[in-house]
């Protein structure tokens, strides 16, 4: 969050990106594991002030969790030693728009997105449930609290080292205006 702060106030660290480069062939050591949407305005190693190698990023849209999500979270708390796994969603993210539009407007979707959007319904089911606030930016919240959630009940590796307190497990939103990251 330090290096959030950084990247916010526009005073990140100076680095030389091709130092180290030889080390980080031998091995890496990142500090924290990112699932993060792939919407490209979304950079985890900007955001966070972070150089090569300090995280461990999974980008898929809509910051969910597959099956392969899963393989390479379990990957980077399990073979790195990554202590820190973080669920980064965002403002106005246009999966949780899309899952908002089919159900609310029944909106048809083309290819494979329909089955896609199938894993935010329930973020926007519950969201329309809250008394106050904007439907999307309730859903983006809710759907990072929903994925976290699902990653600290995912047996067995992730499940396992989360109960054995070895990792921790969180979730923020990344507001694409500001830089800033809430924690929630």
């Amino acid at each position: 969050m330090q290096g959030n702060a950084r990247y916010v106030a526009n005073t990140p660290n100076q680095r030389d990106f091709s130092s180290g480069r030889a080390a980080r062939v031998r091995a890496q050591y990142p500090i924290a594991a990112i699932l993060s949407c792939a919407d490209s305005r979304v950079a985890p190693e900007f955001a966070y002030d972070q150089g090569p190698g300090e995280l461990f990023v999974v980008r898929v849209a809509g910051n969910s969790v597959s099956l392969d999500v899963l393989a390479s979270l379990e990957y980077s708390v399990q073979l790195l030693g990554v202590p820190l796994v973080m669920v980064l969603g965002h403002s106005g993210c246009g999966a949780l728009e899309a899952a908002i539009k089919v159900l609310k407007n029944k909106a048809v979707l083309p290819g494979h997105l329909p089955e896609f959007v199938d894993a935010f319904k329930p973020a926007v089911i519950a969201a329309q449930t809250m008394q106050s606030g904007d439907l999307l930016d309730n859903a983006i919240a809710e759907n990072v609290r929903q994925q976290v959630t699902h990653l600290k009940t995912s047996p067995p590796v992730i499940q396992s080292l989360y109960a054995d307190n070895k990792i921790d497990i969180v979730g923020g939103v990344y507001d694409l205006a500001t830089g800033k990251i809430m924690l929630v």
